[in-house]
C-alpha cells in the first residue's frame, strides 16, 4: 500500500493511526465527489495537453467503476488507506495500470479534500432544504387539519391573548422557511471551485484551466488567489453550522411547545402511539423522548459549530493539519439535523390537538377589549388599558 506522500522511509503505526485518525471512515460520504473532481481534474488535464486522451479516458472509466465498486460494497477505506484520495488512487492504479499514477498531475490532497468537501456540502444543503420542505408540508397538514383549533398565545408562560393551532403553525412556518433560505445562504462560501490552487500555491509551470474544472464540477466562480483557499478553510463549513444552529434552535422551541403541551397538566395533544417509548420501572409512562433529544439537538449542533470556529481561529495561513480535524464537527452536526428534521416531521403527521382539553384563560381577551374601547369610545389608549386592568384587580 503506497500513501501519496510515501518516499520509502518508515512509519511508526503509531504516528498512522493518529495522524490518520476517524479519515478513513469520515471519508466514506466523500467517494462519489472525489470521483467526481478527479474525473474533472483528469478531463482538464487532457483538454491541456497534459495528458492522453487515451489516459483521460482510461483514468475516468476506471474512477466510475471505482464508485460503483465502492457504493456496492466491494471495497472500503482503510486505516493503511489514510484516507478517500490514496484509496482511490492507489485503487486506480491498480485497475488501469500506470495511466492512474499520472492523475495526481497539478492537485495536492490540500485542493483535493477541499474541493471534494464542497462539492459534498452543495449536496448536503440542498438536501436538508428538501428536507425542511417536507417538514413544513407537515405543518402545513397539521394546520389544514387543526387550525381552527384556538390555543392560548403565552407570554412568560402565562395566558397572554388567544392563538390558535393555526397561528402556532404559521409561526414555525416562516421560521422554517427562513432557515431554509439561511441554508441558501450558506452556499456563497461553499460554490467556490479550489481545484488548482494546490497545496495553497498553485502549480508553477502548468497551463491549468481552472475554468474549465469550474464549469464541469458546477461551481459559481474560481477561488482566487490560490492563496485565499488555504484561508477559507473551516468559513463555509462554520457558515453551514450555524446556519444549522439556527434551524435546530427551532426544532428545539416547538419541541419544548410540544414537551408542555404533552404533560398530563395540559393534555393539549396526543402523539402517536409508536413515537412515545416507556420506562423500565413504571409501567403507566409513555414518554416523549424523541421532543426531548429534538430539543437537545441545538446544543450539539452549536458545539460543532463552536469547534470549528476553535479550530481554525489562530491558525496561520497556508496548509496547517489541524484542519483535518474539521471532517467530524462537520459531519456530526449535518447528520444530526437531518435526523432532527425528518423524526419531527414524522411527529406532527401522527400528532393530534385535543380540542376539548384546551380552556382559555377568561382575561385573554383583554387586550382585545381595550382596544375595543380605543376604537368605539376614543378613549386614550392607557385610559383604556386601565380601565380594563381594574376589572381584574378587584
Amino acid at each position: 500500500m503506497s500513501r501519496l506522500w510515501d518516499k520509502g522511509l518508515p512509519l511508526d503505526q503509531r504516528v498512522l493511526r493518529y495522524t490518520a485518525g476517524e479519515d478513513h471512515q469520515l471519508d466514506a460520504r466523500l467517494v462519489e465527489y472525489d470521483v467526481r473532481a478527479s474525473i474533472a481534474h483528469a478531463e482538464m488535464l487532457a483538454a491541456t495537453g497534459l495528458l492522453s486522451k487515451a489516459d483521460s479516458e482510461a483514468i475516468c472509466a476506471g474512477l466510475r467503476q471505482l464508485d460503483q465498486s465502492f457504493a456496492a460494497g466491494e471495497w472500503q477505506i482503510s486505516l493503511e488507506d489514510e484516507d478517500v484520495h490514496t484509496a482511490l488512487e492507489n485503487r486506480l492504479v491498480e485497475a488501469i495500470g500506470e495511466a492512474g499514477g499520472r492523475l495526481h498531475l497539478g492537485r495536492s490532497r490540500n485542493d483535493q479534500v477541499l474541493t471534494a468537501l464542497r462539492l459534498y456540502l452543495r449536496d448536503a444543503v440542498l438536501d436538508i432544504e428538501t428536507r425542511v420542505g417536507k417538514l413544513r408540508t407537515s405543518v402545513a397538514d397539521l394546520d389544514k387539519r387543526q387550525g381552527d383549533v384556538p390555543l392560548p398565545g403565552y407570554t412568560h408562560m402565562q395566558h397572554a391573548m388567544p392563538s390558535s393551532v393555526g397561528l402556532w403553525c404559521a409561526g414555525f412556518d416562516e421560521a422554517f422557511a427562513d432557515a431554509a433560505a439561511g441554508l441558501r445562504a450558506a452556499l456563497r462560501r461553499i460554490n467556490k471551485n479550489p481545484l488548482g490552487s494546490a497545496a495553497g500555491y498553485g502549480t508553477p509551470g502548468l497551463p491549468l484551466d481552472r475554468e474549465l474544472t469550474t464549469t464541469k464540477l458546477g461551481f459559481d466562480s474560481v477561488q482566487e488567489p490560490v492563496t485565499a483557499a488555504q484561508l477559507s478553510r473551516g468559513k463555509a463549513e462554520a457558515s453551514l453550522l450555524f446556519e444549522l444552529t439556527l434551524l435546530a434552535q427551532d426544532l428545539g422551541r416547538m419541541a419544548a411547545d410540544l414537551l408542555l403541551f404533552y404533560t398530563q397538566e395540559f393534555a393539549y395533544i396526543e402523539l402517536a402511539a409508536d413515537i412515545t417509548t416507556g420506562s423500565s420501572i413504571m409501567p403507566q409512562k409513555r414518554n416523549p423522548d424523541v421532543l426531548e433529544l429534538i430539543r437537545a439537538t441545538s446544543a450539539t449542533v452549536q458545539a460543532c459549530m463552536d469547534e470549528t470556529l476553535q479550530i481554525t481561529s489562530k491558525l496561520p495561513s497556508g496548509y496547517q493539519r489541524d484542519l483535518q480535524r474539521l471532517k467530524a464537527p462537520l459531519f456530526r452536526g449535518i447528520d444530526l439535523v437531518v435526523e432532527s428534521v425528518d423524526i419531527m416531521a414524522h411527529l406532527l403527521d401522527g400528532m393530534q390537538f385535543v380540542a376539548g382539553n384546551i380552556v382559555l384563560d377568561p382575561g385573554i381577551h383583554a387586550a382585545e377589549e381595550a382596544n375595543r374601547l380605543v376604537v368605539e369610545e376614543g378613549l386614550p389608549f392607557r385610559e383604556a388599558y386601565r380601565r380594563v386592568a381594574a376589572r381584574f384587580s378587584e
